[in-house]
C-alpha cells in the first residue's frame, strides 16, 4: 500500500510529532529553520511592518515565496506579526507583575488566569513562586480589584505579590534567531 506524503513546507521543520500547547506554543522539539526563514524572521523582529517586496528583495526571493513563507511562519507557531503599545499612552496608569504561589496542577491554575482580559502575561516558574502574571490596570484601585475579585479568587492560587512597574527600562523583541 503506496501512502500519500504532503512535502514539507519550505522552510521548516519539525523533529519528530509536536502538538501545540493551549497558548499556541509547542511542547516539543523546536521548529528547525533555515537561513531564509531565518533572515525573514530577523527583519519583521525590526520592522513588523516590512513590505513583502522589502523582504523579498533582501532575502532573493519572490514576493510570493516570501508571503508563503510568512504564513507558514504564522501558521506553525514560530511568530505573531502584532502591535505592540505603550499601556500608559493608552490611559492605562499602573502595570504590574504579581507573583503568584499555587497549590494543585499548576498548568490549570496558569490556564485559568491566562483567561483573565486583565492579565496579559502568563508564565509558569521554577523559584519562589509559580506562576508569574502582567496586570496593566486603569488606576491603583482597578489593580486591587483586579488581584482581589479576580486572580486570588482562582482555585488554586495561595497567595500573591505584586511588583508594581516604576519604569520600564528596556522591552524588546528582537533576540533572534538560532
Amino acid at each position: 500500500m503506496q501512502r500519500n506524503h504532503l512535502p514539507e513546507p519550505v522552510g521548516l521543520r519539525n523533529h519528530g510529532r509536536v502538538q501545540p500547547t493551549s497558548s499556541g506554543r509547542s511542547a516539543g522539539p523546536p521548529v528547525v529553520l533555515d537561513d531564509i526563514a531565518k533572515r525573514i524572521i530577523e527583519q519583521l523582529q525590526r520592522d513588523g511592518r516590512r513590505s513583502y517586496a522589502a523582504i523579498a528583495k533582501d532575502v532573493g526571493l519572490s514576493e510570493a515565496a516570501v508571503r508563503q513563507r510568512i504564513q507558514r511562519l504564522l501558521e506553525a507557531g514560530v511568530m505573531q506579526i502584532v502591535a505592540v503599545t505603550d499601556p500608559l499612552m493608552l490611559g492605562f496608569r499602573r502595570q504590574a507583575m504579581v507573583g503568584v504561589r499555587a497549590e494543585g496542577d499548576l498548568r490549570e491554575v496558569a490556564e485559568r488566569l491566562g483567561k483573565l482580559d486583565e492579565i496579559d502575561y502568563v508564565v509558569l516558574t521554577a523559584g519562589s513562586y509559580d506562576v508569574l502574571l502582567e496586570v496593566v490596570a486603569e488606576d491603583d484601585d482597578h489593580l486591587l480589584r483586579v488581584v482581589n475579585e479576580l486572580i486570588r479568587q482562582v482555585p488554586g492560587v495561595r497567595s500573591t505579590e505584586i511588583f508594581m512597574y516604576l519604569r520600564l527600562v528596556k522591552q524588546t523583541y528582537s533576540w533572534g534567531t538560532r
